[in-house]
């Protein structure tokens, strides 16, 4: 699982995680893949509702848990006691960061704000994760990636132009706010430490924005021209030829020749050298405006070959394609493996998995995964024992007391 003993490039940073599902655990699961301890609080009754996720489970158990929670050490704390309060604080004055991601409000409520983490850690960098933001009139909103997505505009340009907004086929709002907590949490390392500063900081993750933030420039559009993008189905309007089309083994392939040299090329491939000098498609703008045209004419030549007929010929004229795989085709694709984007793990609840390799690759520093998701509490030993000195009985006790 691990690739020799080549060090990582977060190694030495410590992070304590305060939250679940996805918005903060996404981001922490990255910081720990490249190295950073993460330590994962969890309450000690329920844990994380991650482990419970997942319309398909092996044996009753999670297969989302193992690969959210790789390379973390959980343990439990109840935050809403004090106790379990003053435990926190002390694990985060020997904390770099914290990463939570609450409705706005919650760590104020329960004593932990960022004013109270800066008396035990001036240096904290604290990473917050919620629907709207921690300002503004929708604060308090309960927020949702699936909300984010809605209101951040994605999905109102999502699917067909007649059928209702539909959804991408996974949590990408709030992934994309989990990316967005790793560069704010690395760029404030960064200002603290290269720099010089010293200081640690807040910084604020809203889902909506960061799903806006990918919204390219369809503001803008609608700014100056009074354009408001529509859903398209699986083209782009404008964009031309870039779109999905059918084979003759009724399968689908995505070609991708929208620039005037790769038009050219694709017009070779199809064997129809003078479409290029068609004044319809002579250019960017002409194949625009004559999309449906075009996009008909690639259609008949597509279902005229099989999905590995086509894929051949476009690879030999550098043509930009693709199937659409499914995750099964995934399994199976030697290029996924060659790039170790597929690990297999050993997992002590549900055995050898497959899982999604470390984006990105790094050349001297690389990450890795060390082990999979642990079990509720694993690691309440070595982080109350070994790093904040409780001796056995206090562990103990809080353990009677529903502490941990």
């Amino acid at each position: 699982m691990s690739q020799g003993q080549k060090k990582k490039p977060l190694e030495g940073v410590r992070v304590l995680e305060l939250g679940a599902f996805i918005g903060g655990p996404f981001g922490t699961r990255i910081l720990a893949d490249f190295g950073a301890e993460v330590i994962k609080v969890e309450p000690p009754q329920s844990g994380d509702p991650m482990r419970l996720w997942g319309l398909h489970k092996y044996k009753g158990h999670s297969l989302w848990w193992p690969i959210q929670s790789r390379n973390k050490k959980c343990i439990t704390l109840d935050l809403r006691r004090k106790a379990g309060q003053k435990l926190a604080l002390k694990l985060i004055s020997k904390c770099d960061a914290v990463v939570e991601n609450f409705r706005p409000g919650i760590l104020e409520k329960w004593n932990l704000g960022y004013d109270k983490m800066r008396t035990v850690n001036p240096r904290i960098i604290l990473t917050r994760v919620s629907g709207y933001g921690q300002t503004g009139p929708y604060r308090q909103k309960a927020g949702f990636g699936s909300i984010a997505e809605a209101i951040g505009g994605i999905r109102y340009i999502t699917g067909y132009p007649d059928l209702p907004p539909t959804r991408v086929g996974l949590s990408i709002g709030d992934s994309l706010a989990a990316l967005y907590a790793v560069i704010g949490t690395l760029m404030a390392l960064y200002h603290r430490d290269v720099n010089k500063s010293g200081q640690g900081q807040v910084i604020d993750v809203a889902l909506y924005e960061a799903v806006f933030s990918v919204m390219e420039s369809a503001l803008t559009e609608y700014d100056k021209l009074g354009f408001i993008r529509e859903r398209y189905g699986t083209g782009l309007p404008g964009i031309a030829p870039s779109n999905t089309y059918p084979t003759g083994d009724g399968k689908w392939i995505v070609i991708g020749a929208n620039a005037d040299n790769v038009w050219r090329r694709l017009a070779r491939a199809m064997g129809q050298q003078d479409l290029a000098d068609d004044p319809r498609f002579v250019d960017h703008q002409s194949r625009g405006e004559h999309q449906q045209i075009l996009d008909d004419i690639i259609s008949v030549w597509t279902r005229q070959h099989t999905l590995k007929e086509l894929l051949e010929s476009l690879d030999r004229h550098q043509v930009p394609a693709g199937p659409i795989y499914s995750v099964a085709d995934i399994a199976k694709d030697k290029h996924y493996y060659h790039r170790e984007m597929i690990l297999e793990a050993e997992d002590p609840v549900v055995g050898r998995i497959k899982m999604p390799g470390i984006v990105p690759k790094l050349s001297e520093t690389p990450g890795a995964v060390e082990w999979t998701g642990p079990r509720l509490g694993e690691h309440n030993q070595e982080i109350y024992g070994d790093l904040l000195g409780l001796n056995e009985r206090k562990i103990d006790d809080l353990r009677k007391e529903g502490v941990i």
